[in-house]
């Protein structure tokens, strides 16, 4: 059940602006690859992207660590590899939300085990309460309280992307 709004369209797209501005400023000089952390982060993903301003590479990669579940397994699969050769290139990893860290430290490793010459992080949402390792991201849009969360690309179950906004989402049983 959606119990309250988080974040309304006007705050995200204020926020990605931001971001993208920020990026902006950090592309000079580089050789830069966005990679999708799927399926999480495709809106974002999206919105961010047409704000760039520099060429750009794009590709995706999707892991698993929540199922149908509100909370983090812990073991993150890989379900959909990196098709473009990242070695020597400035990879910005987009993620949807940091939550405890375990899914982002995985990604972060795969990609410099292709020896990217830098990696950094952008992420849409962060949950500092709920970080079990410490990750380095290095742009962050938004500080959110320690509520599960859909809506711009965020799932429960697969349901609830599409939502324009990102809402808590308790599940029926809990509420």
């Amino acid at each position: 059940m959606l119990k309250e709004k988080v974040v309304d369209k006007e705050t995200l797209s204020q926020v990605i602006a931001q971001l993208a501005r920020s990026v902006n400023a950090d592309l000079e000089g580089k050789d830069p690859v966005f990679l999708c952390v799927l399926k999480g982060a495709s809106y974002f993903f999206t919105h961010l992207t047409l704000q760039l301003t520099a060429p750009i590479v794009v590709d995706f990669i999707q892991v698993s660590s929540y199922g149908a579940s509100t909370s983090s397994s812990g073991t993150v699969a890989l379900v959909k590899d990196l098709t473009v050769d990242i070695s020597g290139k400035d990879v910005y990893i987009v993620e949807d939300i940091v939550d405890t860290g375990l899914t982002l430290t995985d990604v972060i490793a795969l990609v410099w085990a292709r020896h990217p010459r830098s990696v950094k992080v952008v992420g849409l949402l962060s949950k500092p309460s709920r970080r079990q390792v410490n990750v380095q991201v290095d742009f962050i849009g938004l500080e959110i309280p320690d509520r599960f969360v859909v809506g711009f690309g965020l799932d429960f179950a697969e349901r609830f992307r599409n939502l324009p906004e990102i809402w808590e989402y308790v599940p029926e049983t809990e509420a």
